[in-house]
């Protein structure tokens, strides 16, 4: 890929480290790296890596400087032509936020630390498409503060070449050059600015009490900043008043690794800690955020926590650092080396470069601009577990099939979809917003499920052909994904379905009778489809959520059940009754617990309730949120299965779980026949002597209808592969 990074400048500091060290190693991996900033001393290192660098006032946030990094920006990025654009302070992330608006690019940020976000400052915040925290507390934070969604933060590290920073690497050179000596020296390095200047300043007034302490301590500041002048003058004066140099400042210095290597104590935070400690040095986390002390293993998770920050202690006082530092520097050389060999080892196991990278490369992957563009038309965000299962399957499916297809989904609830699915959806009805969509689509897939359909109402299937209508009407092909056909009961409504469908580029259906009512309806069309079901292609959750949640519904552990869905209906006359009946029968005469599940809670809780309240016999009702892959999990744990809604008969086909139909619609029928599975019966006309006839049956042949259940489970789901097999084929020959 190509990439360019945006950042405040390139001096010393922990995150400047962190870009520099990131650019490196995405140019080590083969990509393309420039950088934009204020410049700084890590410049050469990056130009000599292979990376460009561009230059503008990045970190200054005055009028005249944006507008002047606004330009430069807009010109890199039209120069450059990046496939991702990777910000990494608030400045940069503002004006690249600005330009992503007229310029489309793929967005994302890093959040380094923690800020201020009353005020005005709060408009300067902008987070792109996808952000990258460096610690936990930032993480949060950004969901705190900016109600960014979790699905759209990565938790990543700072990461260190451990290579560089080693205990392998001499120091002896910095001690010539500063004329250290052997007496043990203490470094610290940050950025020497004005709000995180207090260690330094600390170090400096500590100097003579350590010298009484450790007669010929040196003590080695790297960094420069704001305040460098100011700390540099009180350095030279507390070494005046001591006799000796025992204060070094060096100003902002590139071969930290160098200096690391030629300190007995390290104090600091954050990344600059972490590479003394990949130097096999004892640490003490120290900055102006807090004070958390000498790193041991005990502190290792309240470390982590903060990324090595400090931020949950409060900052040290004088005393409290000159205290530490004499202790640690108290303890026997042993002692110390087990610390520095402690703190080399964390490094390596958790905060790895290559695994920054890798953060870095999987956030990018999620946003890039794919070749396909499509748009997904559904019963999409109304928390149905039937829907929202077509949707994961469909989702997971097109990933598996090509990483090269970006889906936007139309939801009636887009928040709970990108939350749930982390999937780009925006408002199903809300027009404007649907035309733009699929005005920079390259395909509308409708579908999967019954959409095409009046039963539910003419109202929902005109919405349905009218957006199949618009995609094209902007001569976009469309896809007829899996659908089930029908019922389709007016004529008028007949004859709108069948113009669409012969109108659409490409059509899979999910079963064959669908087939046969488009054929119907006059469809002459030789070119359908009939591969199967979306779901048939889902994982299901691992085994020991489907038993916590079977657990949480009360059911002992390993006890034999039949699963039952019902749904609210009308004139259904005493089908809750009679279904009662068989569901008590089912419990005395084939020793299965009775559990009731909620394919979509608003709508199945009352009828389950009235069911369960006509028994005689205990029974269980599983009432805690579900995704779809729980609740196959918790199916395919059952024995059988009894369902009104279709779905769950698919669950429970995929899982390979014998089920009875119970019949309120006629796609649950066809299904049926699809699966070759009996009805229990239909609900406007229920008799329970005939379902526990039925059932008995069922029982008394489970093996047999079990082996061919399977073997049908098993050609479904390499059916339903063709779906994204004939989507793909048809993007490929209407690419532009």
């Amino acid at each position: 890929m190509k990439i360019l990074m945006a950042t405040m400048g390139l001096d010393i500091g922990g995150a400047e480290t962190h870009i520099v060290e990131l650019a490196k190693e995405l140019k080590h991996r083969g990509h393309e790296i420039a950088v934009v900033s204020n410049g700084g001393v890590y410049v050469p290192e990056i130009t000599a890596a292979g990376i460009r660098h561009y230059e503008a006032p990045l970190h200054r946030r005055t009028l005249s400087d944006m507008r002047r990094s606004l330009t430069v920006l807009r010109e890199v990025i039209r120069t450059e032509k990046p496939d991702v654009v990777h910000a990494h302070a608030r400045i940069p992330a503002f004006l690249c936020g600005r330009l992503q608006k007229s310029m489309g690019f793929p967005f994302v940020t890093s959040c380094h630390g923690v800020y201020q976000v009353s005020g005005a400052l709060r408009l300067l915040s902008n987070w792109g498409d996808r952000t990258l925290a460096v610690s936990e507390d930032i993480r949060d934070y950004l969901i705190r503060q900016y109600n960014i969604p979790p699905q759209h933060i990565t938790l990543t590290i700072n990461g260190i070449d451990t290579d560089k920073f080693s205990p392998e690497i001499s120091g002896e050179a910095v001690r010539r050059e500063f004329q250290l000596g052997d007496a043990p020296v203490v470094g610290h390095v940050s950025r020497l600015d004005a709000e995180t200047a207090l260690t330094a300043r600390q170090l400096i007034e500590s100097a003579p009490a350590l010298d009484r302490a450790f007669p010929g301590v040196r003590i080695l500041i790297v960094g420069g900043g704001t305040a460098y002048e100011e700390l540099l003058s009180r350095a030279r004066e507390v070494n005046r008043t001591m006799g000796r140099d025992c204060l070094v400042l060096t100003g902002p210095r590139t071969d930290v690794n160098l200096l690391a290597a030629a300190c007995d104590l390290f104090v600091g935070v954050s990344r600059a800690a972490l590479e003394a400690m990949a130097a096999c040095r004892p640490v003490i986390l120290s900055g102006a955020q807090g004070h958390t002390g000498l790193f041991t293993p005990d502190l290792l998770d309240k470390a982590v926590d903060t990324n090595f920050c400090c931020r949950t202690d409060p900052a040290a006082t004088q005393a409290q650092l000159l205290a530490d530092v004499t202790a640690a520097l108290s303890l026997p050389a042993g002692e110390r080396e087990k610390l520095g060999q402690y703190g080399r080892s964390v490094v390596q196991q958790h905060y790895s470069v290559h695994r920054m990278t890798d953060d870095c490369l999987s956030v990018y992957d999620q946003v890039r601009r794919r070749r396909h563009r499509v748009v997904m038309s559904g019963y999409y965000g109304f928390s149905n577990a039937g829907d929202d299962a077509i949707l994961e399957a469909i989702k997971q499916a097109i990933h598996e099939a090509s990483d090269d297809v970006a889906v936007t989904v139309l939801s009636n609830d887009p928040e709970l979809t990108r939350k749930q699915y982390g999937m780009d959806a925006i408002p199903r009805f809300r027009v404007c917003k649907v035309f733009s969509a699929l005005r920079r689509s390259d395909a509308l897939l409708s579908g999967g499920g019954s959409l095409l359909q009046d039963t539910t109402s003419t109202r929902s299937l005109l919405y349905y052909l009218s957006v199949i209508r618009c995609a094209q009407w902007l001569g976009k092909p469309v896809m007829l994904y899996a659908n089930g056909i029908g019922p389709v009961r007016r004529p008028a409504n007949r004859r709108r379905v069948k113009k669409v469908v012969e109108r659409a580029t490409l059509v899979t259906l999910r079963d064959h009778s669908s087939a046969r009512e488009l054929a119907d309806m006059g469809v002459s069309r030789r070119d359908l489809h009939v591969t199967a079901d979306p779901v048939f292609h889902l994982s299901p959750a691992p085994v020991e959520r489907g038993q916590e949640l079977l657990q949480t519904a009360g059911l002992t552990p390993g006890a034999p059940f039949v699963a039952v869905s019902v749904r609210d209906w009308p004139n259904t006359g005493d089908f809750c009754r009679e279904l009662a009946r068989l569901c008590d029968h089912l419990r005395r005469a084939h020793g299965m617990e009775v559990l009731f599940l909620l394919m979509q809670p608003s709508r199945d809780r009352a009828a389950a309730r009235q069911v369960q309240g006509l028994m005689k016999e205990p029974s269980f009702l599983l009432d805690e949120p579900c995704t779809p892959r729980e609740l196959m999990s918790v199916l395919g744990q059952a024995r059988l299965c009894l369902a009104m809604r279709l779905h769950t008969l698919i669950f429970a086909a995929r899982m390979a779980v014998p089920s009875m139909g119970l019949v309120y619609d006629p796609k649950v029928d066809s299904y049926l026949q699809e699966l070759e599975l009996p009805a229990a019966g239909h609900v406007d006309s229920f008799d329970g002597d005939e379902a526990i006839r039925r059932a008995d049956a069922m029982m008394a042949d489970y093996d047999t209808v079990l082996a061919r259940l399977r073997q049908k489970s098993a050609q479904l789901t390499q059916a339903a592969r063709e779906n994204e097999r004939l989507l793909l084929e048809m993007l490929e020959q209407h690419e532009n």
